[in-house]
């Protein structure tokens, strides 16, 4: 049976919340952040179980920064639901960009850019705030678990300019074209890689870890641009970019592969110990599990 109707709910959803000033979604995110701590009980397990292991919280703290993650991500839920209604000019007022000369350096070196980011905060504006600001914007998305959510959300990337490429498909050979083009191509890298990753230490566990954004930055000489969205305590957000770092050839292909995706890993693992409720720690990180021999 069709779920044709998901799709059109969705977009009455956005409509409705699309007429409600930023502080209304706000409050209202808080309330369903609360409400989905509260029912979300396996997410909400998981998440305390994890956070309690790899950042070595008492309970008490790791109960108070879970809530927090339930809440902001509600709200962000809601912002991106918002995303029709956007302009230039109420972006630009809540979202301020740190350090955008490390991008602009970047991309003036006329190799394309290998941006570097995690699921933290609300990265659906993140994409947005960057193509408003007049920065190349193109991204491999990976499809969601329902394909009507994947193409609200792709239809949102859209309007901002962002050049879309799906991940494990053919149209990887077009995200090789965009960056060739100059292009900043923007890789999520918190993810679990499965089988075809490889095993790095992540918040001091082994994680399989996608080696993408290596890989790319290999074949292009392309700098590797790290940057994170986080929320300010009035709701507004921070897009923080960090300095350019590089693929370093040795003459050892699988070393220096390693090496660059290692020293990405402590970037994302730096940014989720520095705003452990802008993180989802619900997300699978560790399903893959070392092999043993």
């Amino acid at each position: 049976m069709s779920n044709e109707w998901q799709y059109h709910s969705w977009k009455l959803a956005s409509r409705l919340v699309c007429l409600l000033p930023h502080s209304v979604i706000l409050s209202l995110g808080k309330v369903l952040g609360r409400l989905y701590y509260r029912i979300a009980a396996k997410q909400r397990k998981r998440a305390l179980k994890q956070i309690k292991e790899r950042l070595g919280l008492p309970p008490e703290q790791a109960e108070i920064t879970i809530k927090s993650s339930f809440i902001k991500l509600s709200q962000t839920f809601l912002e991106v639901l918002s995303m029709p209604a956007l302009t230039k000019e109420t972006l630009s007022r809540y979202v301020k960009i740190e350090n955008r000369h490390y991008l602009a350096d970047a991309l003036a070196q006329q190799k394309g850019v290998v941006f570097l980011t995690a699921h933290l905060g609300n990265w659906e504006w993140f994409g947005a705030a960057l193509a408003l600001a007049g920065f190349p914007v193109a991204d491999i998305v990976k499809r969601q678990p329902n394909d009507q959510h994947t193409r609200l959300l792709n239809e949102n990337r859209q309007l901002f300019g962002i050049e879309l490429f799906a991940s494990g498909t053919s149209e990887l050979v077009g995200a090789a074209r965009a960056l060739k083009k100059g292009k900043m191509l923007a890789f999520f890298a918190d993810g679990d890689a499965g089988r075809d990753g490889i095993f790095i230490n992540f918040l001091g566990k082994p994680a399989s870890t996608h080696l993408g954004p290596a890989v790319f930055a290999r074949k292009f000489k392309s700098p590797v641009v790290p940057g994170f969205i986080t929320r300010n305590p009035d709701g507004t957000h921070c897009i923080r970019l960090q300095p350019p770092i590089y693929y370093e050839d040795t003459g050892n292909p699988d070393a220096d592969l390693y090496n660059l995706t290692e020293r990405t890993t402590r970037i994302i693992e730096e940014a989720v110990r520095s705003y452990p409720d802008e993180w989802l720690w619900f997300k699978k990180r560790w399903k893959t599990e070392v092999k043993s021999s």
